[in-house]
């Protein structure tokens, strides 16, 4: 039943995901909001990476980061960053139909060189928050760099002030 849920909010918020990656037009690519910030390329990039970190979430009890292989893909074009979240959503949609129900309270660890990043903690809060949650943020932040560049904002959960009434 859960896993169901999960998957459920998944789906939802991947097609939201997709909707503000369809936004990006390659002119906002180079955008920073500031010199501490990524570019809209950078970022956008980010959110389509997180999808291929649900693997290692969802099939295992530990993720060693550093271990991790990013296939970045050449962000000069939006349709390029489109592209691999496509591929990662499919990885992750497939790793979400194999996860086992049973293992959600199992602890899960991320470590990077054997240092503790995330400690010993039930599997289901870092889908929630290390998966979920953390896509959200980012994606809340790709809204803001299109409102910033003068460019339309995809509704999510309804219209926005880009829809007409």
């Amino acid at each position: 039943m859960i896993k169901e849920l999960l998957i459920s909010e998944f789906l939802q918020e991947a097609e939201n995901t997709r909707k503000v990656l369809e936004a990006i037009p390659d002119s906002a690519l180079g955008w920073k909001s500031s010199e501490k910030t990524w570019s809209t390329a950078k970022l956008a990039s980010h959110v389509a990476t997180i999808y291929a970190w649900y693997p290692e979430v969802l099939l295992s009890d530990a993720f060693e980061l550093s271990d991790f292989k990013y296939e970045r893909e050449n962000h000069s074009a939006s349709k390029n960053i489109l592209q691999k979240f496509e591929e990662n959503f499919s990885l992750a949609k497939e790793a979400f139909e194999k996860l086992d129900e049973n293992k959600l309270s199992t602890p899960w660890t991320m470590t990077m060189k054997e240092k503790v990043l995330i400690p010993p903690t039930p599997k289901y809060n870092i889908i929630r928050t290390t998966l979920f949650n953390h896509l959200y943020h980012h994606r809340g932040e790709l809204i803001v760099y299109l409102r910033a560049t003068g460019n339309k904002v995809p509704g999510f959960y309804g219209p926005t002030a880009d829809d007409k009434f």
